[in-house]
Protein backbone atom coordinates (compact mmCIF):
# COMPACT_ATOMS: atom_id res chain seq x y z
CA UNK A 1 0.00 0.00 0.00
CA UNK A 2 1.36 3.41 -0.96
CA UNK A 3 2.20 5.95 1.74
CA UNK A 4 -0.10 8.99 1.54
CA UNK A 5 2.72 11.22 0.30
CA UNK A 6 3.77 8.59 -2.22
CA UNK A 7 0.24 8.57 -3.60
CA UNK A 8 0.30 12.37 -3.82
CA UNK A 9 3.65 12.37 -5.62
CA UNK A 10 2.53 9.74 -8.10
CA UNK A 11 -0.76 11.52 -8.76
CA UNK A 12 0.88 14.87 -9.36
CA UNK A 13 3.49 13.44 -11.67
CA UNK A 14 0.97 11.37 -13.58
CA UNK A 15 -0.96 14.58 -14.26
CA UNK A 16 2.20 16.41 -15.27
CA UNK A 17 3.44 13.60 -17.49
CA UNK A 18 0.06 13.35 -19.18
CA UNK A 19 0.49 16.87 -20.50
CA UNK A 20 3.37 15.67 -22.64
CA UNK A 21 1.39 12.90 -24.31
CA UNK A 22 0.30 13.60 -27.86
CA UNK A 23 -3.37 13.25 -28.79
CA UNK A 24 -5.00 13.26 -25.35
CA UNK A 25 -8.38 11.56 -25.58
CA UNK A 26 -10.21 10.34 -28.67
CA UNK A 27 -11.88 12.44 -31.32
CA UNK A 28 -14.27 11.88 -34.18
CA UNK A 29 -12.02 13.68 -36.63
CA UNK A 30 -8.34 14.43 -36.98
CA UNK A 31 -9.10 18.13 -37.32
CA UNK A 32 -10.61 18.31 -33.83
CA UNK A 33 -7.83 16.32 -32.11
CA UNK A 34 -5.89 18.44 -29.62
CA UNK A 35 -2.34 19.36 -30.56
CA UNK A 36 0.34 17.50 -28.63
CA UNK A 37 1.90 19.52 -25.84
CA UNK A 38 5.53 20.53 -26.44
CA UNK A 39 8.28 18.60 -24.74
CA UNK A 40 10.51 20.34 -22.22
CA UNK A 41 13.31 20.43 -24.80
CA UNK A 42 11.02 22.11 -27.33
CA UNK A 43 9.71 24.60 -24.77
CA UNK A 44 13.20 25.67 -23.68
CA UNK A 45 14.76 25.57 -27.16
CA UNK A 46 17.21 22.83 -26.18
CA UNK A 47 16.66 21.27 -29.60
CA UNK A 48 17.87 24.48 -31.28
CA UNK A 49 21.30 24.85 -29.69
CA UNK A 50 23.70 26.85 -31.90
CA UNK A 51 26.74 25.12 -33.47
CA UNK A 52 29.27 27.23 -31.50
CA UNK A 53 27.76 26.17 -28.19
CA UNK A 54 27.62 22.50 -29.22
CA UNK A 55 31.26 22.63 -30.34
CA UNK A 56 32.33 24.10 -27.01
CA UNK A 57 30.40 21.39 -25.16
CA UNK A 58 32.15 18.74 -27.24
CA UNK A 59 35.56 20.17 -26.43
CA UNK A 60 35.10 20.95 -22.73
CA UNK A 61 32.78 18.11 -21.68
CA UNK A 62 34.30 15.37 -23.84
CA UNK A 63 31.15 14.71 -25.87
CA UNK A 64 30.34 14.10 -29.49
CA UNK A 65 27.70 16.21 -31.24
CA UNK A 66 24.89 13.72 -30.66
CA UNK A 67 25.73 13.43 -26.97
CA UNK A 68 25.75 17.21 -26.59
CA UNK A 69 22.26 17.44 -28.10
CA UNK A 70 21.01 14.55 -25.98
CA UNK A 71 22.44 16.14 -22.84
CA UNK A 72 20.60 19.40 -23.44
CA UNK A 73 17.32 17.54 -24.04
CA UNK A 74 17.77 15.45 -20.90
CA UNK A 75 18.56 18.51 -18.81
CA UNK A 76 15.43 20.27 -20.01
CA UNK A 77 13.30 17.25 -19.08
CA UNK A 78 15.07 16.87 -15.73
CA UNK A 79 14.24 20.42 -14.75
CA UNK A 80 10.54 19.84 -15.39
CA UNK A 81 10.51 16.55 -13.47
CA UNK A 82 12.47 17.98 -10.55
CA UNK A 83 10.15 20.96 -10.41
CA UNK A 84 7.07 18.74 -10.21
CA UNK A 85 8.65 16.59 -7.51
CA UNK A 86 9.66 19.64 -5.50
CA UNK A 87 6.03 20.72 -5.36
CA UNK A 88 4.81 17.23 -4.45
CA UNK A 89 7.41 16.54 -1.77
CA UNK A 90 6.97 19.88 -0.07
CA UNK A 91 9.14 20.27 3.02
CA UNK A 92 10.73 16.84 2.47
CA UNK A 93 12.43 18.06 -0.74
CA UNK A 94 16.21 18.17 -0.36
CA UNK A 95 17.38 19.12 -3.86
CA UNK A 96 17.93 17.59 -7.29
CA UNK A 97 20.87 17.08 -9.62
CA UNK A 98 21.79 15.38 -12.90
CA UNK A 99 24.78 13.18 -13.65
CA UNK A 100 26.36 11.28 -16.51
CA UNK A 101 27.90 12.32 -19.81
CA UNK A 102 24.43 12.92 -21.25
CA UNK A 103 22.81 14.03 -17.96
CA UNK A 104 20.67 10.92 -18.24
CA UNK A 105 20.43 10.32 -14.48
CA UNK A 106 18.28 12.66 -12.40
CA UNK A 107 18.51 12.24 -8.63
CA UNK A 108 15.96 13.80 -6.32
CA UNK A 109 16.66 13.90 -2.59
CA UNK A 110 14.09 13.64 0.19
CA UNK A 111 14.16 13.43 3.97
CA UNK A 112 11.36 10.83 4.05
CA UNK A 113 12.03 7.27 2.85
CA UNK A 114 8.31 6.90 2.13
CA UNK A 115 8.75 9.30 -0.81
CA UNK A 116 11.10 6.93 -2.66
CA UNK A 117 8.45 5.00 -4.67
CA UNK A 118 6.92 8.23 -5.95
CA UNK A 119 10.29 9.64 -6.97
CA UNK A 120 11.20 6.45 -8.80
CA UNK A 121 7.79 6.36 -10.47
CA UNK A 122 8.68 9.73 -12.01
CA UNK A 123 11.81 8.20 -13.59
CA UNK A 124 14.31 9.69 -11.13
CA UNK A 125 16.65 8.10 -8.64
CA UNK A 126 15.86 8.75 -5.01
CA UNK A 127 18.30 9.75 -2.28
CA UNK A 128 17.19 9.78 1.35
CA UNK A 129 19.11 12.43 3.29
CA UNK A 130 19.02 14.12 6.67
CA UNK A 131 18.48 17.82 5.94
CA UNK A 132 15.69 19.38 3.83
CA UNK A 133 16.79 21.97 1.29
CA UNK A 134 14.80 24.62 3.16
CA UNK A 135 16.95 24.12 6.28
CA UNK A 136 20.20 24.39 4.34
CA UNK A 137 18.98 27.48 2.47
CA UNK A 138 17.93 29.09 5.75
CA UNK A 139 21.36 28.42 7.27
CA UNK A 140 23.05 29.92 4.23
CA UNK A 141 20.84 33.01 4.50
CA UNK A 142 22.05 33.47 8.07
CA UNK A 143 25.66 33.26 6.85
CA UNK A 144 24.86 35.87 4.20
CA UNK A 145 23.54 38.26 6.83
CA UNK A 146 26.49 37.64 9.14
CA UNK A 147 28.92 38.38 6.30
CA UNK A 148 27.66 41.95 6.13
CA UNK A 149 29.34 42.59 9.48
CA UNK A 150 32.46 40.40 9.26
CA UNK A 151 35.70 40.04 7.36
CA UNK A 152 35.19 36.85 5.33
CA UNK A 153 38.32 36.94 3.19
CA UNK A 154 39.50 33.70 4.87
CA UNK A 155 36.16 32.05 4.06
CA UNK A 156 35.47 33.55 0.62
CA UNK A 157 32.91 31.07 -0.72
CA UNK A 158 29.91 29.23 0.73
CA UNK A 159 27.01 27.41 -0.90
CA UNK A 160 24.39 24.71 -0.45
CA UNK A 161 25.71 21.52 -2.05
CA UNK A 162 22.70 19.29 -2.70
CA UNK A 163 24.57 16.08 -3.68
CA UNK A 164 26.31 16.04 -0.27
CA UNK A 165 23.30 17.50 1.59
CA UNK A 166 25.46 20.10 3.28
CA UNK A 167 26.28 23.78 3.54
CA UNK A 168 29.84 24.00 2.23
CA UNK A 169 32.22 26.70 3.41
CA UNK A 170 35.46 27.04 1.44
CA UNK A 171 38.22 28.34 3.68
CA UNK A 172 41.88 29.29 3.32
CA UNK A 173 42.09 29.17 7.14
CA UNK A 174 39.98 26.43 8.69
CA UNK A 175 40.21 28.16 12.07
CA UNK A 176 38.14 31.08 10.72
CA UNK A 177 35.07 28.89 10.16
CA UNK A 178 33.82 28.35 13.76
CA UNK A 179 33.65 32.08 14.47
CA UNK A 180 31.72 32.66 11.24
CA UNK A 181 29.24 29.90 12.06
CA UNK A 182 28.81 31.16 15.62
CA UNK A 183 28.12 34.71 14.47
CA UNK A 184 25.45 33.37 12.10
CA UNK A 185 23.96 30.90 14.62
CA UNK A 186 24.54 28.05 12.14
CA UNK A 187 24.70 24.48 13.42
CA UNK A 188 28.09 22.93 12.61
CA UNK A 189 26.26 19.68 11.80
CA UNK A 190 24.94 21.31 8.61
CA UNK A 191 28.38 22.41 7.45
CA UNK A 192 31.17 20.78 5.46
CA UNK A 193 34.45 22.72 5.36
CA UNK A 194 36.55 22.53 2.19
CA UNK A 195 40.13 23.78 2.18
CA UNK A 196 40.72 26.21 -0.66
CA UNK A 197 43.43 28.62 -1.76
CA UNK A 198 41.21 30.37 -4.29
CA UNK A 199 41.12 34.15 -4.21
CA UNK A 200 38.06 35.08 -6.28
CA UNK A 201 38.09 38.52 -7.83
CA UNK A 202 35.95 40.41 -10.32
CA UNK A 203 37.02 39.92 -13.93
CA UNK A 204 37.02 43.59 -14.89
CA UNK A 205 38.57 43.36 -18.33
CA UNK A 206 36.26 40.71 -19.80
CA UNK A 207 33.49 40.63 -22.37
CA UNK A 208 30.87 37.96 -22.79
CA UNK A 209 29.23 38.90 -26.03
CA UNK A 210 30.67 42.22 -27.23
CA UNK A 211 33.14 44.50 -25.52
CA UNK A 212 32.18 47.89 -24.18
CA UNK A 213 34.18 50.58 -22.40
CA UNK A 214 33.23 52.47 -19.24
CA UNK A 215 34.01 56.21 -19.07
CA UNK A 216 36.57 55.64 -21.87
CA UNK A 217 38.67 53.64 -19.44
CA UNK A 218 37.98 50.09 -18.22
CA UNK A 219 36.47 47.41 -20.45
CA UNK A 220 33.71 44.89 -19.68
CA UNK A 221 31.24 42.79 -21.63
CA UNK A 222 27.61 42.91 -22.60
CA UNK A 223 25.67 40.18 -20.85
CA UNK A 224 22.22 40.02 -22.46
CA UNK A 225 20.27 42.63 -24.45
CA UNK A 226 17.11 43.77 -22.65
CA UNK A 227 14.29 46.26 -22.94
CA UNK A 228 12.47 48.40 -20.40
CA UNK A 229 9.33 49.62 -22.08
CA UNK A 230 10.58 51.19 -25.31
CA UNK A 231 14.09 51.72 -23.93
CA UNK A 232 16.72 49.28 -25.21
CA UNK A 233 19.89 48.30 -23.41
CA UNK A 234 21.78 45.41 -21.86
CA UNK A 235 22.39 43.60 -18.59
CA UNK A 236 25.90 43.28 -17.24
CA UNK A 237 27.90 42.97 -14.02
CA UNK A 238 27.58 45.58 -11.29
CA UNK A 239 31.31 45.79 -10.67
CA UNK A 240 31.79 47.07 -14.22
CA UNK A 241 30.31 50.52 -13.55
CA UNK A 242 28.19 52.76 -11.35
CA UNK A 243 24.93 54.53 -12.14
CA UNK A 244 25.71 57.52 -14.34
CA UNK A 245 28.85 56.05 -15.90
CA UNK A 246 28.90 56.35 -19.70
CA UNK A 247 29.72 53.53 -22.09
CA UNK A 248 31.09 53.22 -25.59
CA UNK A 249 30.88 50.12 -27.76
CA UNK A 250 33.71 47.94 -29.02
CA UNK A 251 33.86 50.32 -31.99
CA UNK A 252 34.35 53.24 -29.55
CA UNK A 253 31.05 54.79 -30.63
CA UNK A 254 28.96 56.39 -27.86
CA UNK A 255 26.63 53.69 -26.57
CA UNK A 256 24.75 54.43 -23.35
CA UNK A 257 24.66 55.09 -19.61
CA UNK A 258 24.52 52.87 -16.53
CA UNK A 259 21.02 53.22 -15.06
CA UNK A 260 21.48 51.01 -12.01
CA UNK A 261 24.31 49.04 -10.43
CA UNK A 262 24.67 46.89 -7.31
CA UNK A 263 28.11 45.73 -6.11
CA UNK A 264 28.96 44.27 -3.67
CA UNK A 265 25.96 42.46 -2.20
CA UNK A 266 24.96 41.40 -5.70
CA UNK A 267 26.81 41.89 -8.98
CA UNK A 268 24.15 43.29 -11.30
CA UNK A 269 23.72 46.34 -13.50
CA UNK A 270 22.00 47.53 -16.65
CA UNK A 271 22.88 50.07 -19.30
CA UNK A 272 20.35 52.06 -21.34
CA UNK A 273 21.57 52.39 -24.92
CA UNK A 274 21.13 55.39 -27.18
CA UNK A 275 19.18 55.30 -30.44
CA UNK A 276 22.22 54.10 -32.40
CA UNK A 277 22.03 50.68 -30.77
CA UNK A 278 19.45 47.92 -31.09
CA UNK A 279 18.90 45.06 -28.67
CA UNK A 280 18.96 41.60 -30.30
CA UNK A 281 18.35 38.08 -28.92
CA UNK A 282 21.88 36.89 -29.64
CA UNK A 283 25.19 36.23 -27.96
CA UNK A 284 28.24 37.09 -30.07
CA UNK A 285 26.35 38.06 -33.21
CA UNK A 286 24.24 35.18 -34.49
CA UNK A 287 26.19 32.26 -32.99
CA UNK A 288 23.85 31.74 -30.03
CA UNK A 289 20.15 32.57 -29.82
CA UNK A 290 18.47 33.39 -26.54
CA UNK A 291 15.00 31.85 -26.20
CA UNK A 292 14.31 32.43 -22.49
CA UNK A 293 15.74 32.46 -18.98
CA UNK A 294 14.75 29.17 -17.36
CA UNK A 295 17.19 28.33 -14.57
CA UNK A 296 19.33 25.22 -15.20
CA UNK A 297 19.44 22.35 -12.70
CA UNK A 298 22.58 21.63 -10.65
CA UNK A 299 24.85 19.42 -12.76
CA UNK A 300 23.60 20.84 -16.05
CA UNK A 301 25.96 22.02 -18.76
CA UNK A 302 26.52 25.76 -19.02
CA UNK A 303 28.63 27.76 -21.45
CA UNK A 304 30.20 31.18 -21.38
CA UNK A 305 31.18 33.43 -24.24
CA UNK A 306 34.07 35.86 -23.84
CA UNK A 307 36.28 37.88 -26.16
CA UNK A 308 39.45 36.84 -24.36
CA UNK A 309 38.92 33.08 -24.33
CA UNK A 310 35.97 32.47 -26.68
CA UNK A 311 33.39 29.82 -25.84
CA UNK A 312 34.05 27.65 -22.79
CA UNK A 313 31.74 25.21 -21.08
CA UNK A 314 31.40 23.34 -17.83
CA UNK A 315 28.65 22.47 -15.39
CA UNK A 316 26.49 24.24 -12.84
CA UNK A 317 27.98 23.20 -9.51
CA UNK A 318 25.88 25.09 -6.96
CA UNK A 319 23.08 27.64 -7.02
CA UNK A 320 22.68 30.44 -4.47
CA UNK A 321 26.38 30.73 -3.62
CA UNK A 322 28.02 33.52 -1.63
CA UNK A 323 31.56 34.57 -2.49
CA UNK A 324 33.81 37.19 -0.90
CA UNK A 325 35.85 39.43 -3.21
CA UNK A 326 38.27 42.09 -1.95
CA UNK A 327 35.43 44.61 -2.37
CA UNK A 328 32.97 42.61 -0.25
CA UNK A 329 30.63 39.62 -0.26
CA UNK A 330 28.39 38.77 -3.21
CA UNK A 331 25.35 36.59 -2.51
CA UNK A 332 23.03 34.63 -4.76
CA UNK A 333 25.55 33.88 -7.50
CA UNK A 334 25.91 30.52 -9.26
CA UNK A 335 29.16 28.54 -9.00
CA UNK A 336 30.38 26.78 -12.16
CA UNK A 337 33.33 24.77 -13.41
CA UNK A 338 33.67 27.04 -16.45
CA UNK A 339 36.99 28.85 -16.83
CA UNK A 340 37.36 32.57 -17.46
CA UNK A 341 40.09 35.15 -17.79
CA UNK A 342 40.35 38.94 -17.75
CA UNK A 343 38.31 40.27 -20.65
CA UNK A 344 35.26 38.02 -20.03
CA UNK A 345 33.63 39.95 -17.13
CA UNK A 346 29.96 40.89 -17.36
CA UNK A 347 29.43 38.53 -20.29
CA UNK A 348 26.89 35.86 -21.08
CA UNK A 349 26.33 32.51 -19.39
CA UNK A 350 23.87 30.34 -21.30
CA UNK A 351 22.59 26.76 -21.04
CA UNK A 352 21.23 25.53 -24.36
CA UNK A 353 19.24 28.57 -25.48
CA UNK A 354 18.32 29.70 -21.95
CA UNK A 355 20.08 32.76 -20.54
CA UNK A 356 21.54 31.99 -17.11
CA UNK A 357 23.45 35.06 -16.00
CA UNK A 358 26.34 37.50 -16.38
CA UNK A 359 29.95 36.71 -15.54
CA UNK A 360 30.92 37.98 -12.10
CA UNK A 361 34.34 36.67 -11.06
CA UNK A 362 36.31 33.59 -10.14
CA UNK A 363 39.70 32.02 -9.91
CA UNK A 364 42.03 30.09 -12.19
CA UNK A 365 42.31 30.43 -15.95
CA UNK A 366 41.50 28.59 -19.17
CA UNK A 367 44.91 26.86 -19.32
CA UNK A 368 44.85 25.11 -15.97
CA UNK A 369 41.08 25.37 -15.35
CA UNK A 370 39.14 27.39 -12.86
CA UNK A 371 35.94 28.28 -11.07
CA UNK A 372 33.70 31.10 -12.27
CA UNK A 373 30.62 32.64 -10.66
CA UNK A 374 27.77 34.32 -12.46
CA UNK A 375 25.03 36.66 -11.32
CA UNK A 376 21.74 34.93 -12.25
CA UNK A 377 19.78 36.84 -14.89
CA UNK A 378 16.26 36.45 -13.46
CA UNK A 379 16.91 38.40 -10.22
CA UNK A 380 18.63 41.08 -12.31
CA UNK A 381 15.61 41.36 -14.63
CA UNK A 382 13.26 41.49 -11.66
CA UNK A 383 15.29 44.10 -9.76
CA UNK A 384 15.33 46.58 -12.63
CA UNK A 385 12.02 45.71 -14.32
CA UNK A 386 13.74 44.55 -17.50
CA UNK A 387 12.56 42.18 -20.22
CA UNK A 388 15.04 39.79 -21.79
CA UNK A 389 15.20 40.12 -25.58
CA UNK A 390 14.45 36.64 -26.94
CA UNK A 391 13.82 34.93 -30.27
CA UNK A 392 10.16 34.37 -29.33
CA UNK A 393 9.16 37.82 -30.52
CA UNK A 394 5.85 39.35 -29.58
CA UNK A 395 5.12 42.30 -27.34
CA UNK A 396 7.08 41.85 -24.08
CA UNK A 397 4.43 43.86 -22.29
CA UNK A 398 1.54 41.74 -23.57
CA UNK A 399 -0.89 41.07 -20.71
CA UNK A 400 -2.03 37.64 -19.61
CA UNK A 401 -5.45 36.09 -20.15
CA UNK A 402 -8.32 38.45 -19.15
CA UNK A 403 -9.25 37.65 -15.58
CA UNK A 404 -5.96 35.82 -14.94
CA UNK A 405 -2.86 36.86 -13.04
CA UNK A 406 -0.23 35.42 -15.42
CA UNK A 407 1.57 38.14 -17.39
CA UNK A 408 4.39 38.15 -19.92
CA UNK A 409 7.51 39.91 -18.65
CA UNK A 410 7.01 38.78 -15.06
CA UNK A 411 9.81 36.81 -13.40
CA UNK A 412 8.30 33.75 -11.69
CA UNK A 413 10.05 31.67 -9.04
CA UNK A 414 9.48 27.95 -8.58
CA UNK A 415 6.34 27.46 -6.51
CA UNK A 416 4.64 30.71 -7.59
CA UNK A 417 0.92 30.39 -8.34
CA UNK A 418 -0.98 32.14 -11.14
CA UNK A 419 -4.37 31.91 -12.80
CA UNK A 420 -4.93 31.71 -16.53
CA UNK A 421 -7.97 30.86 -18.63
CA UNK A 422 -10.01 29.89 -15.59
CA UNK A 423 -7.35 27.51 -14.23
CA UNK A 424 -4.75 27.76 -11.48
CA UNK A 425 -1.13 26.86 -12.20
CA UNK A 426 2.01 26.49 -10.11
CA UNK A 427 5.47 27.33 -11.46
CA UNK A 428 7.89 24.40 -11.78
CA UNK A 429 11.06 26.28 -12.81
CA UNK A 430 12.15 29.88 -12.33
CA UNK A 431 11.88 31.92 -15.55
CA UNK A 432 10.72 35.19 -17.08
CA UNK A 433 7.34 34.71 -18.77
CA UNK A 434 7.00 35.64 -22.41
CA UNK A 435 4.33 35.45 -25.14
CA UNK A 436 3.91 31.82 -26.20
CA UNK A 437 4.79 30.55 -22.72
CA UNK A 438 1.26 30.79 -21.33
CA UNK A 439 0.79 28.15 -18.59
CA UNK A 440 -1.38 25.69 -20.60
CA UNK A 441 1.21 25.73 -23.42
CA UNK A 442 4.34 24.89 -21.44
CA UNK A 443 4.01 21.90 -19.09
CA UNK A 444 7.76 22.05 -18.53
CA UNK A 445 7.24 25.31 -16.68
CA UNK A 446 3.71 25.15 -15.22
CA UNK A 447 1.59 22.49 -13.56
CA UNK A 448 -2.17 22.87 -13.21
CA UNK A 449 -3.38 22.55 -9.63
Amino acid sequence: MLHRRTRAVCAALTTSAALFVAGLGSSASADSAPSPAPTAAETLGADQAPPALLSAMQRDLGLDRAQARERLANEAAAGATAGALRLSLGRDFAGAWVRGAESAVLTVATTDAADVPGIEAAGARAAVVRHPLSALDAAKARLDRAADHRDTTATPVWYVDVPTNSLVVEASRRGAVPALLKSAAVDEGLVRVVASTQRPRPLYDLRGGDAYYIDNSSRCSIGFPVTRGTQQGFATAGHCGRAGSSTTGSNRVAQGTFQGSIFPGNDMAWVAANSSWTATPYVNGSSAQVAGSTQATVGSSVCRSGSTTGWHCGTVQQLNTSVTYPEGTISGVTRTSVCAEPGDSGGSFISGSQAQGVTSGGSGNCTSGGTTYFQPINPLLQTYGLTLRTTGGGDPGEPGEPGGTWAAGTVYQAGATVTYGGGTYRCLQGHQAQPGWEPPNVPALWQRV
